[in-house]
C-alpha cells in the first residue's frame, strides 16, 4: 500500500515537471513588447531628435525662427563657440537664445513663392475659357 502512496506521488511530480513552460516560451512575450516599444516609440522619437540637430546646425544669419517659448524673430548674429543666436524680435529689440531653444525655422522665401504660385493659378482658373487674353 505505501508503495502505491509513493509510485502516485512521483507520477505526480513528473506529471508537473512536464507541463511547466520552457524559459524561452515566458521570456517570449516580454521580448515582443520590447521590440513593439522599439518600433513605434523610440526610433521615431530618435528620428525626430535627429531631424531636430540637423535644423538647428543649418540655421544662419537672417533666417525667421520660432523658439521652443513661441517667441518669433530673425537670426542677426550667431555665436558659434557659444552656441546662441541673436534674434530680433521688434525695432531695436534683440534678445539671446540658445541654439538649441529653436524649435521651428520659417522660410519666408519659400512661403513666398508657394503664395505666387497659388495666386497664379487662382486667376488662370477665374478667366473666361472662351476669351482670349488681351494685352
Amino acid at each position: 500500500m505505501l508503495d502505491l502512496i509513493n509510485i502516485a506521488f512521483a507520477q505526480e511530480v513528473t506529471d508537473i515537471a512536464a507541463k511547466q513552460p520552457s524559459p524561452w516560451a515566458s521570456m517570449l512575450p516580454l521580448v515582443l513588447i520590447m521590440v513593439v516599444f522599439y518600433f513605434l516609440l523610440i526610433r521615431p522619437q530618435q528620428k525626430k531628435m535627429r531631424e531636430h540637430q540637423l535644423m538647428i546646425q543649418g540655421v544662419s544669419k537672417g533666417n525667421e525662427v520660432v523658439t521652443n517659448g513661441g517667441i518669433f524673430g530673425e537670426i542677426t548674429k550667431i555665436e558659434e563657440d557659444a552656441g546662441i543666436l541673436h534674434l530680433k524680435i521688434a525695432d531695436n529689440v534683440q534678445i539671446r537664445v540658445r541654439r538649441e531653444m529653436v524649435s521651428e525655422v520659417l522660410n519666408t522665401s519659400v512661403a513666398k513663392a508657394a503664395a505666387k504660385e497659388v495666386a497664379k493659378q487662382s486667376s488662370k482658373k477665374s478667366e473666361p475659357k472662351g476669351k482670349a487674353k488681351k494685352g
